[in-house]
């Protein structure tokens, strides 16, 4: 299967992390439709690796299936083929989305599919991250920055970016966390405050978040707003989950308290 999908001598790339766009570094264009876009989404998502039609329908229309679906998927995928050819130009688009007898496969680099970028700098950060805290930032700010909005937008409820969409959005959080301890790492929690705040306001369950914050603000030499952040975390734990903070976060909070030297 040739992986190099090209057009007037620029890669064709598809992108997930926000609204569904296709791009060849010159044009940028949508897919009109929540099922075409369900479909390119499906494939970009695996590719060079056929996905089943089984799977495809189920993703396009679960439970509500049309009376012949199979045709009614094929029809979809003709159609799709007809509006990316239209957009970008026939001549370098030829065998795009290719047909086998188990499903349909997008011919395309993983690198050009920015999801699959994303995750792929985000491993390469996580391996990175004893050795070298400053390739860490590097990595994984180059990484977040592939984010336009909430990953699938627009593809729709099936299971394929339901799925996706859950484990992207996990993927993302973690490399935040990730990003936040390469820089209290290398000194930089006045830096990272701002940030922590926005994030910890939106995710204000997520325990790491808060321990990362407080960690900044008493290294900032503002221990009664870390106390403060713990306090306000814990009560909402408590409200929302019935839970106490965990021990990290436990942890930390006596560490400051004490007035202790704290490190991650």
């Amino acid at each position: 299967m040739d992986s190099s999908t090209k057009h007037g001598g620029s890669t064709l790339k598809v992108r997930l992390l926000g609204s569904l766009e296709i791009t060849d570094g010159h044009l940028t264009f949508r897919i009109p439709g929540e099922k075409l876009r369900a479909i390119v989404a499906a494939l970009a998502l695996s590719p060079n690796r056929p996905v089943s039609r089984h799977d495809l329908i189920d993703e396009l229309w679960g439970e509500e299936l049309p009376r012949n679906a199979e045709n009614s998927l094929q029809g979809h995928v003709a159609r799709l083929r007809r509006i990316i050819e239209s957009r970008t130009g026939r001549d370098g688009l030829r065998g795009l989305i290719q047909t086998s007898s188990f499903g349909y496969a997008l011919s395309l680099p993983e690198r050009d599919v920015d999801a699959m970028l994303f995750t792929a700098l985000v491993r390469q950060a996580t391996a990175a991250r004893r050795a070298s805290p400053e390739r860490v930032v590097r990595l994984l700010t180059e990484a977040l920055a592939l984010w336009r909005g909430p990953a699938l937008l627009d593809t729709g409820q099936g299971m394929i970016s339901r799925l996706a969409y859950t484990r992207l959005t996990e993927v993302r959080l973690m490399a935040y966390e990730h990003l936040f301890d390469a820089g209290l790492d290398l000194g930089r929690h006045r830096e990272v405050i701002t940030e922590l705040q926005q994030l910890h306001a939106q995710y204000p369950l997520r325990e790491r978040f808060c321990e990362q914050l407080i960690t900044a603000l008493y290294r900032s030499g503002r221990q009664a707003e870390a106390l403060d952040a713990y306090h306000r975390t814990r009560q909402r734990l408590s409200h929302n989950l019935g839970l106490e903070p965990g021990d990290a976060l436990r942890a930390r909070f006596q560490d400051i308290l004490r007035r202790e030297p704290v490190a991650l």
